[in-house]
């Protein structure tokens, strides 16, 4: 078997296949984040910062979470570039990010949500 061909012959060549698909460091870095909103607690997050810079003590609130516990969350959303921050004083604001991850995947996100809740259609 040469190196350009596949155990079965669907009409597809083996490396023509391979070099439409991402290189393992992007199927990582995608994986990652999705990994990260897979957490109920972190996509709930995610979305309220999609619409609104909020500070830990106010998410906290509105989520019903301990400061804490928000805090761990949008540690990982930063580490992975969905949220921001800025500082204003003592005060630290959290927004999602202008890149193209974080609208890319609030947009899914949203879509996602109008598919499995049709009744519901709340951004």
């Amino acid at each position: 078997m040469n190196c350009s061909s596949l155990p079965h012959n669907h009409g597809h060549s083996r490396d023509a296949i391979i070099k439409t698909m991402p290189n393992e460091e992007k199927i990582f870095a995608v994986s990652q984040a999705i990994k990260q909103l897979s957490d109920p607690s972190r996509l709930r997050i995610f979305l309220l910062l999609c619409h609104y810079e909020e500070c830990v003590l106010n998410i906290a609130d509105i989520t019903g979470m301990s400061s804490p516990a928000v805090s761990h969350h949008l540690r990982q959303l930063k580490s992975i570039g969905l949220i921001c921050s800025k500082r204003v004083g003592k005060e630290v604001y959290y927004h999602r990010a202008e890149n193209a991850l974080a609208y890319t995947l609030y947009n899914m996100i949203r879509k996602l949500i109008k598919i499995t809740c049709p009744k519901n259609n709340a951004d």
